[in-house]
């Protein structure tokens, strides 16, 4: 039985659990137990419940990690949850009460993302977002490999407007110790946006240069690397 945290990892909007593959092939091979978390991407209260109840089934401590859209899932998801040591955001939202990742995207100039979506409208009233498959690379993921990221665009998960709307909760990094690494390339959430959260919530920031949103499948070891840090 591994004597690690368990690290749970969320991932956000415009991606699925496979973007995790990298690191979690590293980290397991640090002896990490490793859950990647299918984020329903419904709504901010759902999502973060559904995440809250898998920490809720592991013995033992957890390291929540989020990533872009999944930072604010498991700012909501720690709350008042005891095996929860530490919390990872990778290029990722720190919401305050209230705030929702629409509003903080928009907090300070850089974002493109808007200029990409597609939307789609749902039966339940609903509008989902995806990122246009021609523009993805360039705004996701720029530094991923063209045919890996040409995947990516693909199986993209939508991710409900409600969602990027929806007030956060109380959020648990008020309490529970936080990490923040921020791509200076990202296109989706501004740098200083990134900076202007990590330095509220008190968090250990690493920045990578000129990475992308999607630097946890572009420079897997170094995500890897700051979790392990977190979870020690």
């Amino acid at each position: 039985m591994s004597t690690q945290p368990t690290v749970i990892l969320v991932h956000g909007a415009f991606a699925d659990s496979a973007s995790w593959n990298g690191v979690i092939a590293d980290l397991t091979g640090r002896g990490f137990p490793v859950i990647a978390a299918a984020n329903p991407l419904r709504g901010l209260a759902a999502d973060a419940a559904s995440v809250k109840a898998l920490a809720q089934s592991v013995d033992g401590p957890v390291v929540l990690v989020g990533h872009s859209y999944g930072g604010a899932v498991i700012s909501n998801a720690a709350v008042d949850q005891a095996n929860v040591k530490a919390l990872v955001y990778i290029a990722g939202f720190l919401p305050e009460q209230g705030e929702s990742a629409l509003e903080l995207s928009n907090k300070f100039p850089g974002s493109t993302l808007g200029d990409t979506l597609r939307t789609v409208a749902q039966p339940d009233g609903n509008t989902d977002f995806y990122v246009r498959q021609e523009l993805f690379r360039n705004q996701f993921a720029a530094d991923v490999p063209a045919d890996q990221a040409a995947l990516m665009a693909a199986t993209q998960r939508p991710v409900t407007e409600a969602a990027l709307t929806e007030g956060s909760g109380a959020p648990a990094w008020h309490t529970v110790p936080a990490w923040s690494l921020i791509p200076t390339g990202d296109k989706n959430i501004p740098p200083a946006a990134q900076h202007f959260m990590a330095q509220r919530a008190n968090a250990t920031v690493v920045e990578v240069p000129d990475a992308s949103h999607a630097v946890l499948v572009s420079q897997p070891a170094t995500v890897a690397t700051l979790i392990a840090t977190a979870a020690a």
